[in-house]
């Protein structure tokens, strides 16, 4: 049986390599490639897994609006959101091992091995830092073997730094070791470049320190998959990109009368259960949820009034870029190079809800890149969005992410071409 592991490696554009000079770095080539629309986590770890587009495994941003409970959700975890066969199924099904550590809506996967973050939240406040494993038994064996823990700190959050990827990379390299449990295809996630890059944009000192100690983590990776004898492919999941401006499409709809309020003790929530229209953010791309058909047209020309906002995609136009999901917005907003969306939709800071000042990425109803930063008085975040320097969502050109592998691919134009030649080749090991 061929062994493969699959190195996902964030904000991996093909231009930063360039810039960097590592374009040719280990004996690997790195080729360009276009991600996934929207180019952020999720839409693009489903994609590769199945080798298909939103419009057809549904997940569509890193969250997902219910319209039946007018409710947003960002960063659930089952796999089940994710529809489709995956790419690995007929290796699986003629005996092959897959492990995904890290991946996202990795959990209830048919795989043999899963490590992911799961934090317990304590019921009056703290929290127990854990991440769920299959084997049940593999994450505390992790930590006995590398003689530390998983740091959810360096995760998310301010705290939120390369540091997080040494512990991934030795961990996936101890994976990769394990003769008796390691799976033939194995598929980590390298998060470490994402901070920085985000917080100072792609250009800054403090980025290209990031990119020399990603592909140090990487090396390590490589040097473990080379003693065991796996081949490797390596593909970022999108490109950074330089930002000066965020947009708010939150305020505009709630200016317009669309987005009501709740006010409770001066703080400001959305009434997402009466508003007419609203906008789920994230990064650089907003799915916008209308009620009502008639709305359609007042949403769109608020939004399209908005300075920053590049593009608005209407169902039909969905379609064309392989969206179109019944979990896309109604309108589908794309910021204009250089800028970004936030998900505020209050002016006065004495009106922000609670959860704005905190690292808390499952109440906020959109991405915040604030949470980088702590605020005053620390532990708060920032509420700053001038901070924010880099950002991600858009694709074409420019915005290419970088790939490499030991595998005998020539060309592949895009990230789901990439992942039909993985699938191509493991269903050839089936034969060989």
């Amino acid at each position: 049986m061929k062994k493969l592991l699959v190195i996902q490696v964030a904000a991996l554009g093909h231009e930063l390599l360039r810039a960097n000079g590592s374009l040719h770095w280990q004996g690997l080539d790195f080729h360009s490639a276009q991600s996934v629309f929207p180019a952020v986590t999720c839409p693009v770890q489903a994609g590769f897994r199945t080798a298909a587009s939103p419009l057809l495994h549904g997940m569509i941003a890193n969250g997902l609006f219910h319209r039946e409970l007018s409710r947003v959700m960002f960063w659930e975890q089952s796999s089940r959101l994710v529809a489709g066969p995956r790419i690995w199924q007929e290796f699986r099904t003629h005996g092959g091992r897959v492990g995904l550590m890290f991946w996202q809506q990795s959990l209830g996967e048919s795989v043999d091995l899963i490590l992911s973050p799961a934090p317990i939240h304590k019921h009056h406040g703290g929290m127990i830092q854990d991440c769920y494993s299959q084997p049940s038994g593999l994450y505390e064996q992790l930590c006995g073997t590398l003689g530390r823990s998983f740091k959810l700190r360096q995760y998310w959050g301010p705290l939120a730094s390369t540091r997080v990827g040494d512990w991934i990379a030795d961990a996936t390299a101890a994976v990769l070791l394990d003769r008796q449990s390691a799976p033939d295809l194995l598929l980590t996630y390298l998060p470490s470049l994402d901070y920085d890059l985000q917080r100072f944009g792609p250009s800054h000192d403090k980025s290209r320190g990031a990119v020399q100690t990603t592909l140090a983590q990487i090396a390590q990776m490589l040097r473990a998959a080379r003693q065991a004898e796996y081949e490797v492919l390596i593909f970022g999941d999108y490109a950074i990109a330089e930002v000066s401006e965020a947009v708010f499409p939150n305020r505009a709809l709630r200016q317009a009368g669309l987005l009501n309020v709740r006010k409770i003790r001066g703080m400001l929530y959305p009434d997402l259960h009466t508003s007419r229209a609203f906008a789920m953010v994230d990064h650089q791309v907003a799915h916008v949820y209308v009620r009502r058909p008639e709305d359609l047209s007042v949403a769109r020309e608020v939004l399209a009034d908005l300075s920053g906002v590049g593009q608005i995609l209407d169902r039909d136009c969905q379609a064309d870029v392989g969206m179109g999901h019944a979990n896309c917005g109604d309108i589908v907003i794309v910021a204009q190079q250089g800028s970004w969306l936030a998900y505020p939709w209050w002016t006065a800071g004495n009106e922000r809800p609670d959860y704005a000042g905190h690292v808390d990425i499952h109440n906020k109803p959109g991405y915040d890149p604030c949470e980088l930063y702590f605020g005053w008085p620390p532990p708060s975040v920032s509420q700053d969005t001038a901070r924010i320097r880099g950002s991600h969502g858009r694709v074409g050109p420019g915005s290419e992410v970088a790939w490499a592998s030991t595998l005998p691919i020539d060309r592949a134009g895009t990230l789901l071409d990439l992942a039909a030649e993985v699938r191509q080749w493991l269903s050839e090991g089936l034969k060989a």
